[in-house]
């Protein structure tokens, strides 16, 4: 490879968490070479808008024996995942997604 190239490899984050990276992955492997970081960046803001979730480039540690310049990453949103573990809880305690929500009977013990 020329000096002057930026190596970008794609962590597995980045595929799962962004499914234009997902299909990129499975299309051209998850080393990318570019002429510089700023064309790596471009790159990522693109995936980023064809997969509505964002990926970055992040450098590589220096302490990596990779010879990856960086890394696409990614990340889900903390949010999102507990939102949608209420919404199980809550479809749950209401018997279903039919909306109707379960009613406890009480039985009067006077009598």
């Amino acid at each position: 490879m020329p000096d002057a190239a930026f190596v970008v490899d794609i962590k597995p984050s980045a595929r799962r968490t962004n499914g234009a990276v997902g299909t990129l992955v499975n299309r051209r492997g998850t080393r990318h070479v570019f002429s510089s970081r700023d064309d790596a960046e471009m790159w990522a803001s693109g995936l980023s808008s064809r997969g509505d979730v964002a990926v970055w480039i992040r450098s590589a540690d220096p302490r990596d024996e990779s010879d990856a310049d960086a890394y696409l990453v990614g990340r889900r949103t903390r949010e999102s995942i507990l939102a949608g573990a209420y919404d199980k809880r809550r479809r749950r305690m209401r018997g279903g997604d039919d909306g109707e929500q379960v009613v406890f009977e009480t039985f009067d013990r006077e009598g």
